[in-house]
Formats: C-alpha cells, sequence, structure tokens
C-alpha cells in the first residue's frame, strides 16, 4: 500500500527519543508512510514560531499531504485535537493556532474536526505525550486510507490566535511580527492581498513601535543600495521590512510579536 507523506513540526529538538516515538508509532500503523521532517528546532513552547514555519513548508508539498504540527504548551488540558481538512492536504494538532497560518495557505477549508474517536488513538494515551499517543496514529490511520470524518465530529472552525489577526483602520492596518529570520528580515503576518489594500507603489509608509518609516516597495533586496531599507513581499508572501546586506530586526530594535501599522497612501 502507498501511503501520502505526512510532515512533523514539533519543538521537541533532536537530543531525546521523542521524534523517533512519533515515527516508529506511524510506521507501525502504515509501514509505507514517507515521512518528512520540517523541523524540530521550534523554539520550547513558542506557537507562533512553528505556525510560521509550517506555513513556509506546507504550500510545497503534494496534494493529499498529511500535515503534523505539535507545539503545545497545554498538553494534557481541555484544548481540542483537531484534524483540518483542507483543498490541499490534511492539518493534524492541537487547536491552539499553531495550524491556522498554515491552513489559510491549503487551498480553503473543507471541514474541521475534532479527534475523539479513540480507536485511532493508542489504547494508552499519556497526559503530557499526545504527539506519540493521539496525532501520530491518526496520521497514519488516515494515510491508510481511512475517511476524516471517522475521527470525530465536526466542529465550526479553528481557533484564530492574536498572531494571526489584521486589524483594520480606515486608513490603516495593524498586525504584527510573526518572525524574523537569521538574516535579520522582520517578517510580518501581512499577505499581498492585504497590503495592496493600503497602497505599497513605489513606496509604503510603516510604523515600527513608535516611528513612521517612508520605504521603498521592492521585488527584491538588491534594489536598493547596500544597508538600505525597503520592504517587499517575501518567498512565503508574508510582507517583510528588510535592510539590504544588513539586519533589519537590529537596526530598527524590532522583536517577534511587536506590532506593525501600514497606512494608506
Amino acid at each position: 500500500m502507498v501511503c501520502p507523506v505526512i510532515t512533523l513540526t514539533t519543538d521537541f529538538g533532536l537530543k531525546d527519543a521523542y521524534v523517533a516515538e512519533m515515527k516508529a508509532v506511524i510506521l507501525s500503523i502504515c509501514p509505507n508512510a514517507l515521512i518528512v521532517d520540517v523541523s524540530h528546532q521550534i523554539e520550547k513552547f513558542n506557537i507562533r514560531m512553528g505556525a510560521f514555519v509550517l506555513a513556509s513548508a506546507s504550500p510545497y508539498f503534494p496534494e493529499g499531504t498529511i500535515h503534523v504540527a505539535v507545539i503545545d504548551p497545554g498538553v494534557g488540558t481541555e484544548r481540542q485535537h483537531v484534524l483540518v481538512e483542507t483543498g490541499k492536504g490534511y492539518f493534524i494538532g492541537p487547536d491552539n493556532g499553531v495550524l491556522t497560518l498554515a491552513v489559510r495557505n491549503a487551498g480553503g477549508v473543507l471541514h474541521v474536526r475534532r479527534i475523539t474517536d479513540k480507536h485511532f488513538m493508542r489504547s494508552k494515551v499519556s497526559n503530557t505525550f499526545h504527539g506519540r499517543d493521539v496525532f501520530a496514529p491518526v496520521a497514519a490511520h488516515l494515510a491508510r486510507g481511512r475517511l476524516a470524518k471517522e475521527f470525530g465530529p465536526e466542529i465550526g472552525k479553528i481557533a484564530v490566535p492574536e498572531f494571526a489577526r489584521v486589524s483594520k483602520r480606515r486608513d490603516a492596518l495593524i498586525g504584527e511580527v510573526v518572525h524574523i529570520d537569521d538574516f535579520g528580515n522582520i517578517i510580518t503576518n501581512f499577505r499581498e492581498k492585504e497590503v495592496a489594500l493600503v497602497g505599497y507603489k513605489p513606496t509604503i509608509m510603516v510604523k515600527l513601535r513608535n516611528t513612521k518609516l517612508k520605504l521603498k516597495f521592492c521585488k527584491t533586496y538588491a534594489d536598493v543600495e547596500r544597508k538600505e531599507p525597503l520592504t517587499l513581499i517575501g518567498s512565503h508572501d508574508f510582507f517583510e521590512i528588510s535592510v539590504n546586506q544588513g539586519n533589519a530586526a537590529e537596526i530598527f530594535e524590532i522583536k517577534v510579536g511587536e506590532k506593525v501599522t501600514l497606512y494608506r497612501h
């Protein structure tokens, strides 16, 4: 039997056996599964970072891919286990916001289901390791051909965390920094279609902390001189504030989670 791709995104690291245990459970149910590690180096408990990394990688996988994301500081609490069926694939994990950005990229939500059927979980479910005991076996059973509707009842929607929200005002959009990459690029939660609402050619007004900046909107980093700031839509379709061959986050003293405002021309 040929199984679809199953991806794993966690904050487990590689020092311990946690990732191997998840893979072992998957392979014991679906031996032909192709398991791809997106990342296991997400900062501990950092749901925002996990959401961004998953959203960045997931669009490039084949249709029908099953994505499992486990950044779960609320493991063992009343937060729900969810299975999201989209036009391109499936997303499995805790309903704490880690799936939200990726789901938005995935061809539209078809169904959101709460995972409740214990037949698809391990017989003994730990209170502290749902990645192994719930999410991994659900992904494997789904890969073997079980229907999404078998795993539990349909619910209205998944949680939308603050970092996934964009507020619209009459003359501005308010979002936040979701990620700062190794180059120091300031990556926001604005998408191109949202930036277009305020107008962005050839320049755009951006507020970082208490400073308003009029920055050039570019196609590439090299469209401005070395060490000059710019904005663009990055390779993952998020609006970025950057400095050509420089570290924008250090220059503007900006951290993940801080607010960013775009003003209409």
